[in-house]
């Protein structure tokens, strides 16, 4: 068998595996939304459901979901930012960061069984928050954490190193060469493993059922039980209630979760030639006739000064 049957044959059995692939979403996506289609109307969408689920729409399952996503992100965002800043920026004990990303990346991949009966043994029992929407929120905070850290930290390495030493060198602190220079070099890469945490967040059922409750009732405020659109749905189709409207809520849900993932591709996507992604990345044109040379006076920081004298 000659270079060109084996290269053929290799392209058929890739060919093979991503139609399969491709089949199979087609699939699952039809034999869901095929049958919820016809039933997501603006009364579905904007009304509360009634008597168990048999009547009404998705409102308040709606409404909690995006409470219990609100809650996870206020709490998981800034402390897996921070941590990922602190392992690659500031730590320099190797064998502890290699430890403390090893812990992540085990917490990774817990079931989410076991998250929930953590935070239904912690939130909910220990400290008396109930089946409540904070209940839930930091249980799902505990989720995303670890996904959170990981593509922080990963986004982070990814800046090249001389934006570091060009800041330190032109007498920037490390904060400031952090806030200033590192971080909107690594948004992109953050803000995709954000998105990315919401799109699992959204479609967890366990944890969620035994931490924030099953409440049908729109919630009021973050103390009360709720509904997420998951367990809505677990409940619809697991109790036979109605069929067509778990087909519904599946469809959302499915919608939803290809929007998610459609802002992160987007997100991930290295802006085109010519083209900045962030505002404050753009600079003036050199042709343009308002275009007016800035000159940037750098002052060098105490530490740095007080470094120079001494090697004086």
């Amino acid at each position: 068998m000659n270079a060109a049957t084996h290269e053929r044959l290799a392209r058929l059995l890739v060919g093979a595996a991503a139609a399969i692939t491709i089949a199979l979403l087609v699939t699952v996506v039809m034999g869901v939304a095929a049958p919820g289609a016809a039933h997501i109307t603006p009364s579905f969408l904007f009304t509360s459901p009634r008597s168990m689920g048999r009547e009404g729409g998705i409102a308040a399952p709606l409404a909690a979901t995006v409470l219990l996503l609100g809650v996870a992100l206020a709490v998981a965002a800034p402390v897996g930012i921070g941590t990922a800043i602190w392992l690659t920026e500031y730590l320099r004990q190797r064998w502890l960061v290699a430890f403390i990303t090893f812990a992540t990346e085990s917490l990774a991949g817990v079931p989410s069984i076991v998250f929930g009966l953590f935070g239904f043994a912690v939130f909910v029992l220990r400290f008396r928050m109930g089946w409540s929407v904070w209940s839930g929120g930091l249980t799902l905070a505990l989720m995303i954490l670890p996904t959170i850290v990981r593509t922080a930290q990963e986004a982070l390495r990814a800046v090249p190193p001389g934006y570091r030493e060009g800041a330190l060198a032109l007498g920037a602190t490390r904060w400031q060469a952090l806030t200033r220079m590192l971080l909107p070099a690594a948004w992109p890469g953050i803000a995709t493993g954000m998105i990315l945490s919401v799109g699992r967040a959204v479609g967890e059922t366990a944890a969620v059922l035994l931490t924030a409750g099953s409440a049908l009732g729109m919630p009021r405020h973050l103390g009360d039980p709720a509904r997420s659109l998951a367990v809505h749905l677990y409940i619809l189709a697991a109790e036979g209630i109605s069929l067509e409207k778990a087909y519904a809520t599946g469809t959302v849900l499915i919608i939803l979760i290809v929007l998610v993932n459609a802002l992160a591709n987007r997100l991930a996507r290295p802006p085109r030639a010519g083209k900045e992604r962030w505002p404050w990345s753009r600079r003036p044109s050199s042709n343009s006739k308002k275009s007016k040379s800035v000159t940037m006076t750098c002052r060098p920081s105490p530490a740095s000064r007080s470094a120079f004298r001494a090697r004086r």
